[in-house]
């Protein structure tokens, strides 16, 4: 068995055209196009690539990209200043703050300063909680791209068993959430999990976001599993690889993700599909 290539690339940019669609009728009939505040502390190289990936996206739906770069010296309530100004700001529908943020400001502090309704990376605890308790709005943008994902399988989730290894609160826990309200069976591995391996071998979608390259091993994989691939890692020869082993898993799946090519571009793609949302569900100016 050779596994079937789910091509993030070309599911991404169905979505961003979708969304492109929809502004270019919104502002036909004299609307004012979505708005996101993209806010980048400090210069971390990778960061600043993903920002940049952002606001070419917004570029490509037709969504206004403000982009505020801040010097690494920001204090916690400069940076709460700026956020309270966007929340204000009525041509801004999406605020988002590049994560990881210097070490003296505190992530949940800045984060809960968003108001949920301009949360479009859907990490505001109201919004996770909304998740929880089966009434998603904005959802968090890895956890709802992989569902994408997983819809262009066709394949069925109700009463598949989902393992997800990895329990962040940006991939793992969300993820979780997403896969109980589709009605699959889950199981959520962390690092007291365990037989790991075990866990996994019993998985008929696997989700994998922890950081660490080929943690869960190709012979792992149960006989056409759907695997979801988060992890992106960069060895000591510049090559790109996943948190799965990539090219055992391959013949052993019956669906997957590659990395890159997978995952990332539908977190991207998700952001620019929630502001949309944002602009046209949640806000009325």
């Amino acid at each position: 068995m050779t596994a079937q290539i789910i091509d993030g690339r070309a599911i991404a940019a169905d979505v961003i055209n979708k969304v492109a669609a929809g502004v270019a009728a919104r502002t036909s009939k004299g609307i004012r196009p979505p708005g996101l505040a993209v806010i980048l502390v400090g210069d971390d190289p990778a960061s600043t690539v993903y920002v940049g990936n952002k606001k070419k996206a917004c570029e490509k739906a037709g969504i206004i990209s403000k982009s505020f770069n801040l010097p690494n010296s920001t204090t916690e309530q400069d940076l709460i200043g700026v956020i309270d100004q966007l929340n204000e700001d009525q041509t801004v529908d999406g605020i988002l703050v590049q994560l990881p943020l210097p070490a003296h400001i505190q992530p949940e502090k800045i984060l809960e300063r968003i108001l949920p309704d301009k949360d479009v990376d859907g990490f505001h605890p109201y919004n996770m909680g909304r998740l929880a308790t089966r009434m998603p709005l904005l959802r968090p943008c890895t956890p709802k791209g992989i569902m994408t994902l997983l819809e262009t399988t066709g394949v069925d989730l109700h009463g598949m068993h989902a393992v997800i290894v990895g329990a962040s609160n940006i991939v793992g826990r969300p993820m979780s959430l997403e896969l109980l309200l589709a009605g699959s069976t889950v199981t959520t591995c962390h690092r007291f999990t365990k037989d790991l391996a075990g866990e996994v071998c019993r998985g008929d979608i696997v989700v994998v976001g922890v950081g660490k390259p080929g943690l869960v091993k190709g012979e792992w994989i149960k006989p056409g599993a759907i695997v979801i691939d988060v992890g992106i890692n960069r060895l000591d020869d510049g090559s790109l690889v996943g948190d799965v082993e990539f090219t055992v898993a391959k013949q052993r799946a019956g669906w997957i993700t590659p990395v890159p090519g997978g995952v990332g571009q539908m977190t991207v793609a998700t952001l620019i599909e929630n502001t949309y949302y944002a602009a046209t569900e949640l806000h009325n100016y």
